[in-house]
């Protein structure tokens, strides 16, 4: 009787276009990679942060903008981890200028949002008070305040940075 033949180790997972699935280190090391995951922190720190305190009025946009685009980063960071931009239709063979449009988009939204968080601040500012009894927003919408300048700054450095990237020729993200 005869020994079963040696087991082969599995074919690499392959993509829709053949491609295999890899993470790209280059990334994740890179300034890009670095920035969405800073990205990622702040804005998660800024939607909790709305999120858990008593909020009404404009505060909802200011919600909507940092969920949306926490969400949109979140995408975005693994579609570019993975190295799989050549699946997403249309936009995929652009995906440097995409990242720029996203994150000069997410700056201006954010930028509102920042300026709807310190308004409500301001309007909350009577609480500030230690001897005052009931409770207030106006420590959360200060934290919210500051996360969103944050964000803001975050995603017009990384804005710069692909438009950097742009000028100098390039035509990918990593």
């Amino acid at each position: 009787m005869l020994p079963p033949p040696p087991r082969q180790p599995p074919p690499p997972a392959r993509t829709a276009r053949g491609g295999s699935v890899r993470l790209q280190r280059a990334f994740l090391r890179g300034p890009l990679g670095v920035l969405r995951l800073l990205q990622l922190l702040a804005g998660a720190a800024f939607w909790i942060t709305i999120a858990t305190s008593k909020y009404q009025g404009a505060v909802h946009f200011a919600l909507f903008v940092s969920v949306l685009f926490w969400l949109l980063t979140l995408s975005i960071y693994f579609v570019t981890l993975l190295g799989q931009q050549e699946l997403v239709p249309v936009l995929g063979s652009r995906w440097l200028v995409v990242n720029v449009a996203h994150d000069l988009l997410a700056a201006a939204l954010y930028g509102a949002a920042t300026g709807i968080m310190i308004d409500q601040t301001q309007r909350h500012s009577y609480c500030n008070l230690k001897s005052y009894p009931l409770p207030c927003a106006y420590h959360a919408f200060l934290a919210a305040a500051v996360c969103g300048g944050l964000c803001l700054g975050l995603y017009l450095l990384s804005a710069l940075y692909g438009c950097c990237r742009r000028y100098q020729g390039k035509q990918e993200v990593v």
